[in-house]
Protein backbone atom coordinates (compact mmCIF):
# COMPACT_ATOMS: atom_id res chain seq x y z
CA UNK A 1 0.00 0.00 0.00
CA UNK A 2 1.47 3.48 -0.39
CA UNK A 3 1.64 5.42 2.01
CA UNK A 4 3.62 7.98 0.99
CA UNK A 5 1.70 11.66 -1.03
CA UNK A 6 3.20 12.84 -4.18
CA UNK A 7 6.14 14.67 -2.90
CA UNK A 8 6.73 14.38 1.10
CA UNK A 9 9.24 16.26 3.18
CA UNK A 10 10.63 13.70 5.32
CA UNK A 11 13.10 13.71 8.53
CA UNK A 12 15.88 11.09 9.27
CA UNK A 13 16.40 10.49 12.69
CA UNK A 14 20.15 10.01 12.11
CA UNK A 15 22.31 10.91 9.16
CA UNK A 16 22.24 7.92 6.22
CA UNK A 17 25.56 6.69 6.26
CA UNK A 18 27.59 8.52 3.29
CA UNK A 19 25.46 11.72 3.29
CA UNK A 20 26.08 12.97 7.24
CA UNK A 21 25.87 15.99 5.62
CA UNK A 22 22.30 16.33 3.80
CA UNK A 23 19.56 17.05 6.13
CA UNK A 24 16.50 17.93 4.00
CA UNK A 25 14.72 15.29 1.82
CA UNK A 26 11.53 14.92 0.20
CA UNK A 27 9.99 11.64 -1.12
CA UNK A 28 8.45 11.83 -4.15
CA UNK A 29 6.14 9.04 -6.13
CA UNK A 30 7.44 7.90 -9.91
CA UNK A 31 4.53 8.25 -11.68
CA UNK A 32 3.06 5.08 -13.64
CA UNK A 33 5.44 3.02 -11.49
CA UNK A 34 3.51 1.89 -8.15
CA UNK A 35 5.63 1.78 -4.94
CA UNK A 36 8.75 3.72 -6.67
CA UNK A 37 9.83 6.70 -5.13
CA UNK A 38 12.62 9.38 -5.58
CA UNK A 39 14.10 10.50 -2.26
CA UNK A 40 15.54 14.20 -3.32
CA UNK A 41 17.62 16.42 -1.32
CA UNK A 42 16.36 20.49 -1.88
CA UNK A 43 20.24 21.71 -1.00
CA UNK A 44 22.81 19.22 -2.76
CA UNK A 45 22.52 16.68 -5.82
CA UNK A 46 21.69 13.54 -4.18
CA UNK A 47 18.76 11.84 -6.02
CA UNK A 48 18.06 7.93 -4.41
CA UNK A 49 15.34 5.45 -5.81
CA UNK A 50 13.75 3.62 -3.53
CA UNK A 51 11.25 0.58 -3.89
CA UNK A 52 8.34 -0.12 -1.37
CA UNK A 53 9.17 -3.60 -0.08
CA UNK A 54 5.56 -4.30 0.11
CA UNK A 55 5.06 -4.09 -3.50
CA UNK A 56 8.91 -5.64 -5.00
CA UNK A 57 10.03 -8.02 -1.89
CA UNK A 58 7.20 -9.63 -0.96
CA UNK A 59 7.87 -10.93 2.63
CA UNK A 60 10.65 -9.03 3.44
CA UNK A 61 10.92 -8.33 7.54
CA UNK A 62 13.93 -7.52 8.85
CA UNK A 63 13.48 -7.20 13.29
CA UNK A 64 13.23 -3.45 13.81
CA UNK A 65 14.83 -2.77 16.65
CA UNK A 66 13.09 -1.11 19.60
CA UNK A 67 15.47 2.16 19.37
CA UNK A 68 14.71 2.88 15.77
CA UNK A 69 10.81 2.18 17.06
CA UNK A 70 11.07 4.93 19.40
CA UNK A 71 12.86 6.89 17.10
CA UNK A 72 10.29 6.82 14.42
CA UNK A 73 7.81 7.25 17.14
CA UNK A 74 5.90 4.35 16.30
CA UNK A 75 3.20 2.64 18.68
CA UNK A 76 2.90 -0.18 19.63
CA UNK A 77 0.29 -1.22 16.91
CA UNK A 78 1.85 0.71 14.17
CA UNK A 79 3.31 -0.73 10.96
CA UNK A 80 6.27 1.41 9.00
CA UNK A 81 6.83 1.67 5.26
CA UNK A 82 9.92 -0.94 4.49
CA UNK A 83 11.90 1.04 1.61
CA UNK A 84 14.64 -0.47 -0.16
CA UNK A 85 17.43 1.12 -2.29
CA UNK A 86 17.58 0.64 -5.89
CA UNK A 87 20.45 0.69 -7.90
CA UNK A 88 20.18 0.11 -11.92
CA UNK A 89 23.07 -1.00 -14.22
CA UNK A 90 22.91 -2.30 -17.62
CA UNK A 91 23.19 -6.06 -16.47
CA UNK A 92 20.86 -5.91 -13.37
CA UNK A 93 18.71 -3.91 -10.94
CA UNK A 94 19.56 -4.63 -7.42
CA UNK A 95 18.22 -3.22 -3.80
CA UNK A 96 19.85 -3.28 -1.03
CA UNK A 97 18.38 -5.16 1.59
CA UNK A 98 21.11 -4.95 4.06
CA UNK A 99 20.14 -1.05 4.47
CA UNK A 100 16.35 -0.62 4.25
CA UNK A 101 14.56 3.16 5.26
CA UNK A 102 11.79 2.70 7.37
CA UNK A 103 9.26 5.82 7.02
CA UNK A 104 6.65 6.16 9.33
CA UNK A 105 3.95 7.87 7.15
CA UNK A 106 2.33 9.66 10.00
CA UNK A 107 5.14 11.79 11.53
CA UNK A 108 7.33 11.64 8.20
CA UNK A 109 10.07 10.70 10.23
CA UNK A 110 12.50 8.02 8.50
CA UNK A 111 15.64 6.02 9.62
CA UNK A 112 17.84 4.15 7.72
CA UNK A 113 18.58 0.70 9.48
CA UNK A 114 21.95 -1.23 9.22
CA UNK A 115 21.31 -5.19 9.25
CA UNK A 116 24.42 -7.32 11.14
CA UNK A 117 24.91 -10.43 9.74
CA UNK A 118 24.65 -11.90 6.21
CA UNK A 119 20.77 -13.04 6.45
CA UNK A 120 20.37 -9.79 3.57
CA UNK A 121 22.44 -9.24 0.61
CA UNK A 122 23.89 -5.50 0.14
CA UNK A 123 22.63 -6.53 -3.88
CA UNK A 124 19.52 -8.58 -4.28
CA UNK A 125 18.95 -9.16 -8.03
CA UNK A 126 15.40 -7.44 -8.28
CA UNK A 127 14.30 -10.04 -10.50
CA UNK A 128 15.59 -12.99 -8.77
CA UNK A 129 13.20 -12.13 -5.53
Amino acid sequence: MNSVLSSTPVTFTAPMPGLENVHDFALRNIDSAPGLFALESGSAPVRLFLADAAVFVPGYTPQLPAAARDALELGEGDTPQLLVVVNHSPAATTVNLMAPIVFNPANRRCTQLVLDGKEYPLRAELGAL
